[in-house]
C-alpha cells in the first residue's frame, strides 16, 4: 500500500533533517508501505517565505504538514518537535507512523 509522496524540506545548515529522513524510513518500514520520498533543499529566506517553510526539517505528506503550528514563523531555522522524549529536532517514529496512517 502506498501513501503517496512525502516531501522532506530542509536547509543545509540544519542537521536534523537527516534524523527525520531515517525516522521516516523506519516509520514506512513499520507500516509496510511504500512512498516516494522527495528531498527539497530550501536555499534562501525568500524561498522559505514563498513556500511557508517553518524550519528544518518540515515533512509534507501529500502536500500537508501534519505537524504544522498555526502562526509559526517562516525562515531558515531548525525546527523542533514536541515528542514523548521531550523537544527534539524531528518527530518520533511513532508520531510519523500516526501521521502516515492518518494521511493514507
Amino acid at each position: 500500500m502506498t501513501v503517496g509522496t512525502i516531501t522532506l524540506r530542509y536547509f543545509d545548515g540544519c542537521p536534523n533533517w537527516q534524523v527525520a529522513r531515517t525516522r521516516l524510513q523506519q516509520a514506512m518500514e513499520q507500516l509496510g508501505r511504500a512512498a516516494k520520498l522527495e528531498l527539497e533543499r530550501i536555499e534562501s529566506a525568500e524561498q522559505a517565505d514563498l513556500l511557508r517553510f517553518h524550519g528544518s526539517p518540515t515533512i509534507l505528506i501529500g502536500g500537508i504538514d501534519p505537524f504544522a503550528i498555526h502562526g509559526a514563523p517562516t525562515g531558515l531555522s531548525c525546527r523542533v518537535y514536541r515528542t514523548d522524549a521531550g523537544m527534539e529536532g524531528s518527530p518520533s517514529v511513532d508520531q510519523l507512523v500516526a501521521a502516515l496512517k492518518e494521511r493514507s
